[in-house]
């Protein structure tokens, strides 16, 4: 795959999960870094997200439990919730895989992650009634 491919089909798939969050990314970084900002449309995006074996919900799922494990990631765990919402997750599913981190990272990053999900579920109107500010 040409480099160019790389680029344009990693664009197409960064659109396709994060929308307008991850395009914020990417422009955030244009007058600093804007090698690093082709870097994460080229390699994540074009490379790794357009393999086969798993679906975007799945590699999604993936991604926010790895976010969740390193515990200091906060930013784009964010992002990555809204792109698992946004590709079909469930919020049960990312609430479980956050649950799950518990045992492999510990619970005071499984909680730092979940009061991220929580942020993005509130912003996006998914808390049930009254628990917004539990």
């Amino acid at each position: 795959m040409s480099a160019s491919t790389r680029y344009t089909d990693g664009l197409a798939k960064l659109q396709e999960i994060d929308g307008e969050a991850g395009h914020k990314v990417i422009d955030s970084l244009q007058a600093i870094a804007p090698d690093l900002a082709r870097y994460v449309i080229e390699f994540p995006f074009g490379d790794i997200y357009q393999r086969p074996g798993l679906d975007l919900p799945q590699r999604e799922l993936a991604t926010v439990a790895a976010l969740t494990a390193l515990g200091h990631c906060q930013p784009q765990l964010a992002v990555h919730v809204h792109g698992a919402l946004n590709v079909g997750c469930t919020p049960e599913q990312i609430v479980e895989v956050v649950i799950q981190m518990a045992v492999y990272a510990g619970f005071p990053t499984a909680l730092n992650g979940m009061h991220t999900v929580k942020a993005v579920f509130a912003e996006r109107g998914l808390l049930p009634t009254g628990n917004a500010n539990e």
